[in-house]
């Protein structure tokens, strides 16, 4: 059709020109007062030249006062298309395909290179770090004693006194302080693998996400691409219409404008998708040259009800579960600081030299500490509200994921519908409707502009098929994976606030 067009178009234009001239010449002279209509061929408007690429942009123009482009994130525009003179196309190539890319291929390099994956396994090992040194048994002390050195006595000036010896201190620990701390750490860290696989969910889902997105935006370029061909179409039949004196100058100029906009669609597609692309290279955490994302827009498997996700999520959600290891390592807080005013008892022995009796002596003692006022009582009370503010934070964890999961599934449920009916009933009515105007232009019963109104309302109900399509799957994401989103945030750590971490050594 294309084709056909601007061959029809050269030789209307060539066949107008002939009988404007036939015309003319043949024309009797009227006088000076006579019409000029069709005694001369004005040519229609031109067509406007092709959008700029970015080094083509003038820097001292008043869009871009004092600033400068050198052009290194876009290539040069490409050479127009010329039809009888007048430019009609321009090509608008991706940046140079080096390689095309599978949602797999993202999901391995994020999986290996993803730092925040590496932040939440090493969390893993931090809290296994305090769990042993929780545990670790308390050095013993070496004490020197010197008792009355120098004093002066009979016969001896600065003597070396009464007594030199040396004792060790050892203290033991009671109630099985040391062994509930340890667990309480060991706890923590099991808080810490929960995050680390909600961490994972959260890089792999926003992988998915980036990877729809580009997909769609890559449809959409060919689309756009589509749709430029029918406005240059529309251009090629303007002019044809104008030459058979059956459309104005104003009706042409309105086909130039559409095919300018058509242009700019496709320059706005290219770059969207350029940004899609790089903000899916970016998750992935590896520096990858601009390519072509492959892989198949349409939903996988029968789609979720509303009660299937709910009972996903609050079953398997990595955030619930670690809520749950909190309450948890909470509870052994809660035992490791009842025992912590049983006192410990320190015992100390050691030998020496009694000058004074001159004969070694031996040094004994044993101390332990009294709880008369100190027993804890407070750091007790804020472990036990602690724990209840924990089974406070399930049932909020809870009802938060029950709050996403209404508006992420309602937006899936809706995306999902829309684009059933599309493929379903409105894209292959819109087909047909453009094939029945393309046989009644053929027998001469609608106009061209007709048909051409029927073919942009079939590209515009692809695009708008390919639109919902990525909202169903990005939201399918979010439903399969736990509404866990946001690979590029921190990984939160296993101690929220409410933890108790009161002295400098973990217990």
């Amino acid at each position: 059709m294309r084709s056909f067009l601007f061959k029809s178009g050269l030789s209307v234009i060539a066949t107008a020109g002939m009988f404007c001239s036939t015309a003319t010449a043949q024309m009797p002279s009227m006088g000076s007062t006579a019409s000029p209509i069709g005694r001369t061929y004005t040519p229609p408007p031109p067509v406007p030249s092709a959008p700029y690429g970015l080094d083509q942009l003038d820097p001292s123009g008043p869009l871009f006062p004092g600033v400068r482009f050198d052009g290194s994130d876009f290539g040069s525009t490409p050479a127009p298309v010329y039809v009888d003179g007048e430019m009609i196309s321009e090509a608008f190539p991706m940046e140079t395909v080096v390689q095309g890319y599978q949602l797999d291929d993202f999901l391995t390099l994020a999986a290996q290179n993803n730092p925040t994956i590496r932040q939440a396994q090493l969390q893993i090992s931090a809290q296994t770090a305090k769990a042993l040194q929780a545990g670790l048994y308390p050095n013993p002390t070496l004490n020197y004693i010197g008792e009355q050195i120098g004093v002066d006595v009979e016969g001896d000036k600065d003597s070396p006194g009464e007594f030199q010896g040396m004792t060790v201190s050892q203290r033991f620990v009671t109630a099985g302080k040391l062994k509930l701390s340890r667990e309480k750490y060991m706890r923590r860290a099991h808080i810490s693998e929960h995050l680390a696989m909600a961490q994972q969910f959260r890089v792999c889902n926003d992988v998915r996400i980036h990877f729809f997105r580009a997909l769609a935006a890559r449809e959409i370029v060919e689309l756009r691409k589509e749709l430029l061909k029918t406005a240059e179409d529309g251009a090629v039949t303007a002019r044809e219409l104008y030459n058979q004196g059956q459309a104005t100058r104003p009706q042409v100029r309105k086909s130039s404008i559409a095919l300018q906009r058509a242009r700019l669609d496709v320059l706005t597609a290219e770059n969207h998708y350029r940004e899609s692309f790089r903000r899916l290279v970016a998750i992935v955490g590896v520096d990858l040259t601009d390519g072509i994302v492959s892989g198949d827009l349409m939903p996988q498997g029968d789609p979720l009800s509303y009660q299937e996700a709910m009972s996903l999520v609050l079953t398997e959600s990595p955030e619930l579960a670690a809520a749950r290891a909190k309450l948890a390592a909470d509870r052994v807080t809660v035992r490791r600081e009842q025992v912590e005013w049983v006192p410990d008892i320190v015992a100390e022995g050691g030998a020496g030299y009694n000058f004074e009796a001159k004969e070694t002596t031996a040094a004994a003692g044993v101390s332990i500490e009294l709880p008369v006022f100190d027993r804890n009582q407070g750091t007790i009370l804020q472990a036990q509200l602690d724990y209840r503010r924990q089974q406070e934070e399930i049932r909020r964890t809870e009802l938060m994921l029950g709050q996403q999961m209404a508006n992420v599934y309602q937006q899936y449920l809706t995306a999902l519908q829309i684009a059933t009916e599309y493929d379903r009933v409105i894209i292959p009515e819109a087909e047909l409707a453009y094939q029945e105007f393309l046989e009644s232009y053929k027998a001469n019963r609608v106009d061209w502009p007709t048909v051409l109104d029927a073919q942009m309302d079939y590209f515009d109900s692809r695009l708008t098929r390919v639109q919902q399509l990525e909202q169903v799957r990005t939201n399918e994401v979010l439903v399969r994976g736990y509404l866990l989103h946001g690979g590029l945030m921190a990984a939160p750590g296993p101690t929220p606030p409410g933890h108790i971490d009161a002295v400098a050594k973990p217990r």
